[in-house]
C-alpha cells in the first residue's frame, strides 16, 4: 500500500505597518494553482492561514499575548464577510462568453486547451448568483469552532444557551447562510438540537453602502470616479496580460478583451475556491499576469472602497458607532459588576462591508495612494485584499479586563493580530481601551451617518 504526502512550503512572512500576513507557496504541490495567492477577494481563507491547511480547526493562543495573566476578556464583535460563494449572474455570463471564444476560436495545441475543449463543460449558471456553496458552509462552522477554542470563556454553550451570544446579519442569502453555518457550527459541537437561536437581520448595518446617498452618487454610479481603474486596464501592463493570453490560446490579439481576461482569472479562482481543483483555465496566466490583474482589482477596491474617496470610509460611520456603542456597553456593564449582556456578536456581511470600515479604522494604508501610473512601486504594498479580504474573511475585536478597572482592546484580522495605527509599539497589539477611544477621538465625536451621506441635504 502506497501512501502519498502532498507537500505545503510556509515560509513567506510579509511584515507590513499594521500586521503581519502569511501565505501559502504552492512550489511543487500540483494541486495549488501558481497564481492563488494573487486571488483579491475571490481567494481561499487558507492562503492566509495555511497552517489550516494541515488542521482546519488549528488554533494558537499565544497570539493573544495580554500583557499579563491577569487580563481576562469579557466582550468579543466579530463581523465577518460570507463564506466562498457561486459566482454572480454577471460573472457567469461574463465566463460563458469567454468559454464560447475558446471553444469556436482557439487553436493552441497545449494539453491544457484540448482539456478544456474536449473535457471542460461550462456548469455556472446565471441562477446561481453568489449563493454559498458547501465549502462556505464549512468555512463558517470551522471559524465558528476555532474562535470557540480560541476564546471558551466567550463562546461557550453556557453562554450561547443564555442568550449572550447575538448574531446579526446582511439580507442577502449567502450572508444569512453563512450566520445559519456559524451557529450549525456551535450547536453541532455542543450536540444541541432542541434549541433554536435567532438572528436579526440589519441592512443599514451591514450593507451600509446601498443606504449612502452621498457614495452611490458619487462613487458607486459614478463612471468617472473609476478613472484611475479604467486607464490601469487600458494601459501597458494589462494590454501585455491581454496579448499572452490571445497568444496562449492562438487567437487575435482583437478577440481578447480585459473582461474576458478578468473572467479567465476568475474561473481560476472559483474553481480553487469551489471545487479545490488545479483548473486549466489557470495555464492562461504566469505570476506577473496574475500581479497585474491583482493590481487591477485593488485599484478597484481602493477607489471604490478604500481610501480613493473619503466618502468610501465614511459610508461606514454606522458601523462603526454600532461596534465602538456595543464596546463601550460592555465595557461598563463590566466596571459595575454586571453580567455582560452581550458576551459576544457576531456580524455576518461582505467585503464591501469589511473594507470600508477597515478604511475608517486606518488598516492597509500606503503612503502613497494606488493609482494607474505607478504598478511597478506598489509592489510591497499595505493595500491587498488577496491578504485582507479571502472569503470569511473576520475582523474580531476582544475587550480585556486587566485588573484595577485597566481596560484593553485586543484587534484581529483573519485571526491573526493586528495593530492598531496612530498608537505606539508598545501599546498597538493591546492598548488600554481608553486610549484606542481617544486614538478614534474626532470620528467617534463625528462621523454622522446621515451627515456624511446627506441623507437630508437641502435642496438647493
Amino acid at each position: 500500500m502506497m501512501t502519498f504526502f502532498r507537500k505545503f512550503t510556509v515560509i513567506h512572512v510579509l511584515i507590513i505597518p499594521c500586521c503581519v500576513v502569511n501565505y501559502v507557496t504552492p512550489e511543487e504541490n500540483l494541486d495549488i494553482p501558481s497564481i492563488a495567492k494573487y486571488f483579491n477577494t475571490k481567494g481561499r481563507y487558507e492562503e492566509v492561514n495555511p497552517h489550516l491547511l494541515k488542521d482546519i480547526l488549528a488554533v494558537n493562543t499565544s497570539i493573544l499575548q495580554p500583557p499579563s495573566a491577569q487580563c481576562q476578556p469579557f466582550h468579543l464583535t466579530a463581523i465577518i464577510r460570507h463564506g466562498t460563494r457561486y459566482p454572480t449572474s454577471k460573472n457567469a455570463k461574463e465566463m460563458q462568453q469567454l468559454y464560447n471564444m475558446v471553444l469556436h476560436n482557439a487553436t493552441s495545441k497545449e494539453s491544457w486547451l484540448w482539456e478544456i475543449q474536449s473535457q471542460w463543460r461550462m456548469w455556472y449558471t446565471e441562477d446561481m448568483d453568489g449563493r454559498l456553496v458547501q465549502k462556505g458552509v464549512k468555512e463558517l462552522k470551522h471559524l465558528a469552532i476555532r474562535l470557540s477554542k480560541l476564546f471558551p470563556s466567550l463562546i461557550s454553550e453556557e453562554k450561547l444557551q443564555g442568550g449572550f451570544i447575538k448574531f446579526i446579519t446582511s439580507s442577502k442569502h449567502r450572508c444569512v447562510n453563512s450566520t445559519l453555518s456559524f451557529k450549525a457550527g456551535l450547536t453541532e459541537l455542543w450536540a444541541i438540537t432542541d434549541q433554536d437561536f435567532d438572528h436579526a437581520i440589519n441592512d443599514s448595518v451591514m450593507r451600509f453602502f446601498d443606504h449612502c446617498t452621498r457614495y452611490v452618487q458619487e462613487v458607486d454610479n459614478n463612471s468617472s470616479a473609476l478613472s484611475e481603474i479604467n486607464k490601469f486596464r487600458q494601459g501597458p501592463e494589462m494590454r501585455r496580460v491581454t496579448e499572452k493570453m490571445a497568444d496562449r490560446l492562438g487567437v487575435q490579439y482583437s478577440l481578447i478583451t480585459q473582461d474576458m481576461a478578468d473572467a479567465a482569472f476568475y474561473l481560476c479562482a472559483y474553481e480553487f475556491a469551489i471545487k479545490a481543483v488545479n483548473s486549466p483555465w489557470c495555464q492562461l496566466f504566469d505570476e506577473e499576469d496574475a500581479k497585474v490583474i491583482e493590481y487591477a482589482s485593488d485599484l478597484r477596491e481602493y477607489w471604490k472602497r478604500g481610501y480613493g474617496y473619503d466618502i468610501n470610509s465614511k459610508s461606514s460611520c454606522i458601523l462603526f458607532h454600532d461596534v465602538f456603542n456595543r464596546l463601550n456597553k460592555a465595557a461598563s456593564e463590566n466596571k459595575s459588576g454586571q453580567q455582560v449582556t452581550e458576551a459576544v456578536t457576531v456580524q455576518v456581511g461582505h467585503a464591501d462591508t469589511l473594507l470600508p470600515l477597515l478604511t475608517l479604522l486606518g488598516f492597509f494604508k500606503d503612503n502613497v495612494s494606488l493609482n494607474s501610473s505607478n504598478y511597478a512601486t506598489q509592489t510591497q504594498r499595505s493595500f491587498r485584499t488577496s491578504h485582507m479580504l479571502p472569503y470569511a474573511a473576520n475582523l474580531l475585536l476582544v475587550l480585556y479586563d486587566c485588573g484595577a478597572g485597566e481596560l484593553r482592546l485586543q484587534a484581529l484580522l483573519n485571526e491573526k493580530p493586528v495593530t492598531f495605527p496612530g498608537l505606539s509599539d508598545q501599546q498597538a497589539s493591546m492598548p488600554r481601551y481608553e486610549d484606542v477611544k481617544e486614538n478614534y477621538r474626532e470620528l467617534l465625536q463625528g462621523c454622522d451617518f446621515e451627515t456624511e451621506c446627506h441623507l437630508f441635504k437641502s435642496p438647493a
